[in-house]
């Protein structure tokens, strides 16, 4: 034993950068990263989305470009989201084969494969979010009954439309993010049926009705008046995340997700012990929001305050992350900037 009596010194581990770097338990990829991008048909210019600075509305060739240099960032894949010039209560743009996001879809895989051509690396997966409430004029994530109430089964046949519609367009994981019960399986029936057994389901199957979801309303331009506490989940439970997330994968879930990521990592901690498929999590905008606000009121240090929140979500169990901020970590990496907080 030391005079001082101090047997273990765990400081030592802490000592330098060259050792933390050596013995950091969790790190940072570019291909961990998934960037939510937004199409917004009709637009001739990208359109800034005030509560989330830094992010736009992409129009169609803008969007190529942000999917470019998603490409040569080495991210892992991209997700879209599309906004209709004209909107129903049935959401039936959501599958129309030239509807927007199904031409984002087509756009993002011919710039992905230029890239391709030109690195010779695998550019990002792409990812297409499989949910009505961009396209109804309601807001609702599915089809409403006379007195206003989602219908939960009507709902999974638009969903599983969708889903194939977005499998024509080039779409290599769709991602049913409504919360109706049973769209795993009803998806998947509707892929194979129609000849894409390979496309994949990215399941958001914990995913939680939460304030934090407030920019990305304006980032989509939602009609949603009242909210989808009936669908969406309490935020008081975890297990019945847990459970959520076991009935998507007997359902054929290919991935699992938690959303928000910030707000319930012990859910994602949860999910990610008990999945024996990968598990994401999304850093939904009221996440990004409050970083950017704090930071451009210097109340705190940006980069750390970034790198940290998404290596938590890392450390919590994420295989695969997506933030608004996928491109811009990429590019500190390639810096030099550990992907360490």
């Amino acid at each position: 034993m030391s005079t001082s009596g101090i047997v273990y010194r765990p400081r030592r581990l802490r000592a330098t950068p060259r050792m933390r770097r050596l013995v950091a338990e969790h790190r940072l990829h570019a291909a961990d990263l998934v960037l939510p991008l937004f199409v917004k048909e009709g637009l001739t210019e990208p359109a800034p989305i005030s509560s989330m600075p830094g992010q736009v509305q992409h129009t169609e060739e803008t969007l190529r470009d942000a999917v470019a240099a998603a490409a040569r960032a080495g991210l892992g894949g991209i997700m879209l989201f599309g906004i209709p010039a004209v909107r129903d209560a049935t959401g039936s743009q959501a599958e129309a084969p030239d509807g927007i996001l199904q031409r984002g879809i087509r756009a993002a895989r011919e710039a992905i494969a230029a890239v391709e051509q030109e690195t010779g690396r695998p550019g990002p997966v792409v990812m297409a979010d499989t949910c009505l409430d961009e396209f109804t004029d309601h807001g609702h994530c599915g089809v409403l009954t006379p007195d206003g109430v989602v219908d939960n089964d009507a709902t999974l046949d638009r969903y599983a439309a969708m889903a194939v519609a977005q499998a024509k367009a080039g779409a290599e994981v769709v991602s049913p993010s409504g919360m109706m019960d049973g769209q795993v399986a009803v998806i998947r029936d509707a892929l194979d049926d129609a000849g894409f057994e390979s496309v994949s389901i990215l399941a958001y199957s914990a995913k939680y009705a939460s304030p934090f979801y407030g920019p990305f309303r304006e980032a989509v331009d939602s009609a949603l008046q009242g909210d989808r506490r009936t669908y969406q989940m309490d935020a008081a439970n975890g297990r019945e995340g847990l459970r959520e997330a076991d009935l998507d994968l007997a359902e054929g879930a290919d991935m699992v997700m938690v959303k928000p990521a910030g707000s319930y990592l012990d859910v994602l901690r949860g999910v990610a012990d008990r999945s024996d498929v990968p598990v994401a999590a999304y850093q939904v905008s009221g996440e990004y929001a409050m970083i950017e606000a704090a930071a451009a009121n210097g109340w705190i240090d940006r980069r750390a305050s970034v790198l940290e929140s998404v290596l938590s979500i890392k450390r919590a169990g994420a295989d695969v992350i997506l933030t608004y901020w996928a491109l811009e970590i990429a590019g500190w990496f390639s810096e030099g900037q550990e992907g360490r907080a």
